[in-house]
């Protein structure tokens, strides 16, 4: 703790304040959403089409809107759209503790989703610009608040929710209005609007980026990275509920306690430790193959052996923690290394639609890959399957970085 709140203090103000912001915001979004689908099913007493459409809608509007939020944050500054997105926040987390029709329940979840498409590329844009050369530091710092808020999150809520539903929706956006409040009061403003875009019409801040050659490559390389981190939410908890029954969502608990303590414990260790001994390229691949590496333990777990499984459940949820922790800061100054500091937010916008996408479809191919493993008796096969997957994408990036592609070219000098 000591060493978070000095190396916290050496940051600009600003860069502190996101950095707290960012805690505060996701404090408040686990403290609501885990609890969400039961208030909706059991609570409301909605379809399971319903349910699923509600939380659809809000995944939707936040991973297919993120260029959109990005855009808007290189046009106007990337204090008005933090703003606006808590703002949004706190009105559509009061509206889903409050409302019990289906179309209100759907522009609630809208607002939320959106919410989220507007303030992360803004916060991270902005985090970068205040960073200066110290971005690796500062996003590795950043990510210890953002996996304490993790969770601290659902904790809170749970202890809410012991009262009602509507007062975690209450508490919740009123963190986020707490913190509409703070932004407008304290954060100083960022005009990237003139200076970022060169007045540039928002087609053609598209077409910059979607015309970065290297930027492209890296995200599609970085998709297997971002399928197998959402496998704490999908294929982790399927292993846990079908060897262990009842105690699988017990488990399923603890394994994202485990993920989000690895984190806030070791983040700075282990940014320290790789930023000593490896190039940023190296870091990468050394994380996305602990990440791949992570899903062995469980293809080779004996079938019914539930003390096996549990111990593989761990291990994976901790080796993936710490790769993550060791890709996480040099992934985000990377892709602003590849924007050439110029439309970073518009890049970390589409980086994180790209990365949407593929969670999308890797989690499709994840579930079809669990039921015709189930069907088959070939337990290892999705394991398996996920190994390649982060080998593959450490691959990539090595391909990447040993061609110089992670690397911005320097513009040539004009010829008098």
């Amino acid at each position: 703790m000591k060493r978070l709140w000095q190396q916290t203090r050496s940051f600009p103000p600003a860069a502190r304040l996101l950095m707290a912001n960012q805690f505060a915001i996701n404090l408040a979004f686990y403290m609501l959403m885990p609890y969400l689908a039961a208030h909706l099913s059991d609570g409301l007493g909605l379809a399971a089409w319903a349910v699923g459409l509600v939380l659809g809608v809000r995944n939707f509007s936040q991973q297919g809107m993120f260029l959109i939020g990005g855009t808007l944050a290189d046009r106007l500054g990337y204090k008005i759209p933090i703003m606006t997105g808590c703002l949004l926040r706190t009105v559509g987390f009061a509206l889903l503790g409050w409302v019990d029709n289906l179309p209100a329940l759907i522009a609630a979840s809208a607002a939320t989703g959106f919410a989220g498409a507007l303030f992360n590329p803004a916060v991270r844009a902005y985090l970068a610009v205040e960073a200066g050369e110290r971005r690796v530091d500062a996003f590795a710092t950043f990510n210890v608040y953002y996996q304490a808020g993790m969770l601290l999150g659902p904790l809170i809520g749970l202890a809410l929710l012991a009262a009602d539903f509507r007062l975690v929706c209450t508490v919740a956006a009123a963190v986020f209005a707490a913190l509409t409040l703070l932004q407008w009061r304290a954060l100083p403003g960022r005009t990237a609007g003139p200076a970022a875009t060169g007045h540039e019409s928002v087609l053609a801040q598209w077409r910059t980026a979607a015309a970065n050659r290297p930027f492209l490559l890296f995200s599609t390389a970085m998709i297997g990275s971002y399928v197998l981190t959402f496998q704490v939410y999908l294929a982790l908890p399927l292993a846990a509920t079908d060897t262990l029954g009842a105690n699988g969502t017990t488990v399923t608990s603890g394994l994202f306690v485990v993920s989000a303590a690895v984190a806030v414990v070791g983040q700075l260790r282990l940014t320290g430790w790789a930023g000593q001994r490896w190039q940023p390229g190296d870091a990468l691949v050394r994380g996305l193959a602990a990440m791949g590496l992570a899903f062995v333990p469980l293809a080779l777990s004996p079938r019914g052996s539930s003390s096996a499984v549990l111990v593989s459940l761990v291990v994976a949820v901790v080796l993936l923690a710490a790769g993550s922790a060791v890709v996480y800061p040099f992934e985000m100054d990377t892709v602003v290394a590849l924007s050439g500091d110029r439309l970073v937010a518009t890049h970390y916008g589409l980086y994180n639609t790209v990365s949407g996408l593929g969670i999308t479809l890797g989690n499709l191919a994840t579930g079809a890959l669990w039921d015709f493993a189930r069907r088959h008796h070939a337990p290892w096969l999705p394991w398996t399957a996920l190994t390649a997957t982060g080998l593959a994408c450490a691959a990539s990036v090595a391909g990447l970085a040993r061609t110089g592609r992670l690397t911005t070219p320097q513009p040539r000098p004009v010829a008098a």
